[in-house]
């Protein structure tokens, strides 16, 4: 079961799944009027909503009905509540999770919300019900869409394709734990909106040497203190070879120096 259907109505909605095709369990998503599922090229679960919408145009036609998936759910009303849901899209898979989602919206049509606060009846939920449901018996006698109905009938009796497949009492009895689950307190899931993934974050590109104005301060420092060291040790008396000798060493030793701190190695790009 979807998290963001509350236990209460998750309770129900499991219960109308196993009225409706027979069964409760992950198989029963995947099933459509007449349990003719096996004659469709893929399951409904690994089709799209958009997919299972223009399929059902000929379902109507070759089997009687185009009740589709563990809520039996008619063309007219998915086409509807793509309409109220705005977050569906035609390419949405039709996996248990959004049946789920879309049956829940669903029963608070037909008045869930109402009836676990008291401001609708039992009697009056389970009518609702059976008007979406057609699988579902009434549990007072009323006026259904075909003739005046007893306890017990499908709101539908008379049409010549519904009836009800559970007794009223049973109903009775899981409306009463479905009002028990939904009083207790329990944590409530939101329906979180898809987010755009966060674009990644580019890496600062290391500036070349010669852009780096830290280098070449160094470079100058380094310079001018070779120059210095030079006049304060009077070398410059000393045989110009020897002076080059000496000048090559302190040079090749500055450079060594300068380019082994880690800034300036990742100025010059070295690793």
């Amino acid at each position: 079961m979807n998290k963001t259907v509350p236990p209460g109505a998750a309770t129900l909605l499991d219960f109308i799944r196993e009225t409706e095709v027979g069964r409760s369990d992950r198989a029963s998503y995947d099933v459509i009027y007449g349990h003719n599922q096996a004659k469709l090229p893929q399951p409904l679960t690994t089709m799209t909503y958009g997919e299972i919408v223009d399929a059902q145009k000929a379902w109507s036609k070759r089997f009687r009905s185009s009740a589709a998936g563990g809520y039996q759910f008619m063309r007219a009303t998915l086409i509807d509540l793509a309409k109220q849901v705005t977050s569906i899209n035609g390419k949405d898979v039709f996996t248990p999770d959004l049946q789920d989602r879309l049956a829940y919206k669903l029963l608070l049509r037909r008045g869930y919300a109402e009836f676990i606060v008291g401001k609708i009846s039992l009697v009056e939920f389970a009518e609702n019900l059976a008007k979406e449901w057609a699988s579902f018996p009434v549990l007072a006698v009323t006026k259904g869409s075909e003739r005046e109905i007893r306890r017990g009938q499908s709101y539908y009796a008379g049409d010549g394709l519904n009836k009800a497949l559970v007794k009223p009492e049973k109903v009775e009895a899981v409306l009463k734990e479905v009002l028990d689950a939904a009083r207790r307190p329990h944590e409530p899931v939101e329906e979180r909106e898809a987010r755009p993934a966060p674009l990644p974050v580019p890496k600062p590109t290391a500036k070349p040497v010669r852009k780096s104005g830290r280098f070449w301060t160094w470079l100058l420092t380094a310079g001018g203190t070779i120059v210095t060291g030079l006049k304060e040790l009077n070398l410059v008396a000393l045989d110009w070879r020897v002076q080059i000798a000496i000048l090559f060493v302190i040079v090749v030793f500055a450079v060594y120096a300068i380019t082994s701190m880690p800034a300036v190695r990742g100025a010059l790009g070295l690793k």
